[in-house]
């Protein structure tokens, strides 16, 4: 009788961690490691990815398990405001522990401060991305350590961390040249000489998140828009009301690969300039919002909807200048629209006939918010015969969700 022969003594480590390498799905992964020890310290050492929370005490067992970890994400949850979340200590821990890590999430961690900044700044070289969103406890000193240390540093979020000045983003031009990904949301002390201080080290930026940076104005935008001509691919700038056509034209100008553009709250801005970026950013051009753009009117629109033909998400929610007329061009187009989102909110002066005309074009819409626009009702639709398409959600009084593809 031929004698059992035991799988373990076959394969070899090599082997066991190929045929893992080889399991798509997490829970076949996690299935892999309850058949033994063994499989379960290779399943360990081999696992690129964990969100977790823990203390000190677990995070150093956990450095001790997932050797090899790539991406940690620690994050709090917004709604859990009681517990502080990962504190500096973690954030020593972190650093010894975890010398290969190369992105790092600590959104809503509001126990966080600049001794811990700099921990992950002297011990995470390899560190290419970091979300530190809502620390507000963050000042330049901190993340200074982390500009110095980490020069590889890819993608970096800072929303809500108030404290932040022109002084780090100089920083970042004059060491993490690779920098493309920057969100600054909230960082009120920004003004134009920091982003002009970035961008001349910084030139791959793909991706900038200034809204609410209330002291950037047209020096900044035209310097980034030069600097980071044929990278620059979102730019948000949410009620940065400093920001005006000179701002709209230098990115005509210099960015036509531009995909998504807010401007919302910008009211400076006017026909001319947006004219000019729908011309030239026409086969770019996926997402833009400008509501309370109040110098907006219809020949910008009808613009925007006959020569962006990749368009896919709009708002121009409180452009009370914006009538039925914006959408008459769109007869003259012989192909659809893509357009997947539109927000006319607060538009007075839009009707029925206005949106009659807007569906002939656009098959499919998949979400109209047409709240506070008195001459656009459910009942007036209906009587209309319009014909919305099947998957589209229309909202007339706020009850639905709205997409957050716009924010």
């Amino acid at each position: 009788m031929a004698s059992s022969i035991c799988i373990n003594e076959i394969l070899t480590d090599d082997e066991l961690r190929s045929i893992l390498s080889k399991l798509e799905s997490d829970k076949d992964k996690e299935i892999f490691g309850l058949v033994c020890k063994r499989w379960l310290r290779l399943q360990s050492t081999e696992r690129k990815k964990l969100a977790a929370r823990a203390g000190p005490h677990m995070l150093q067992k956990m450095a001790q398990r997932f050797s090899r970890l790539i991406e940690l994400d620690l994050s709090q949850s917004i709604s859990r405001s009681f517990y502080p979340g990962v504190t500096d200590s973690d954030l020593a821990v972190i650093a010894h522990g975890f010398k290969g890590l190369r992105i790092l999430s600590l959104q809503y961690c509001k126990g966080i401060t600049d001794s811990g900044m700099r921990s992950i700044g002297c011990g995470l070289s390899s560190l290419q991305s970091l979300d530190v969103s809502f620390c507000r406890k963050l000042t330049d000193k901190g993340l200074l350590a982390v500009a110095e240390g980490c020069k590889d540093l890819q993608s970096l979020h800072l929303a809500g961390c108030r404290l932040i000045t022109d002084g780090l983003l100089r920083a970042l031009s004059n060491n993490c040249h690779k920098l493309q990904d920057l969100g600054l949301q909230g960082c009120t002390s920004i003004t134009d000489d920091g982003l002009t201080y970035l961008v001349s080290g910084c030139q791959q930026i793909q991706f900038l998140d200034i809204n609410k940076c209330s002291n950037i104005g047209d020096v900044g935008i035209s310097n980034l828009s030069k600097a980071c001509s044929s990278c620059l691919k979102t730019l948000k700038m949410l009620d940065c009301y400093k920001v005006g056509d000179e701002s709209i034209s230098s990115l005509a100008k210099y960015c036509n690969n531009l995909e998504t553009l807010i401007i919302g709250g910008c009211r400076d801005i006017s026909d001319n300039s947006i004219k000019l970026l729908a011309s030239a950013c026409k086969n770019s051009l996926k997402t833009l919002r400008m509501d309370w753009c109040l110098n907006v009117s219809d020949s910008s629109l009808s613009c925007i909807l006959t020569e962006c033909r990749n368009l896919e998400a709009l708002d121009i929610g409180c452009c009370e200048e914006i009538t039925d007329a914006a959408f008459q061009g769109l007869a003259t187009i012989k192909t659809e629209l893509g357009l997947k989102i539109l927000k006319v909110s607060n538009c007075p002066k839009i009707t029925v006939t206005g949106i009659g005309m807007l569906l002939e074009k656009c098959n499919g819409l998949e979400y109209l918010d047409v709240r506070s626009c008195p001459h656009v009702t459910k009942s007036g639709c209906d009587e209309a015969g319009l014909q919305f398409p099947k998957c589209c959600k229309v909202n007339y009084t706020g009850s639905l969700n709205e997409p957050d593809v716009l924010v």
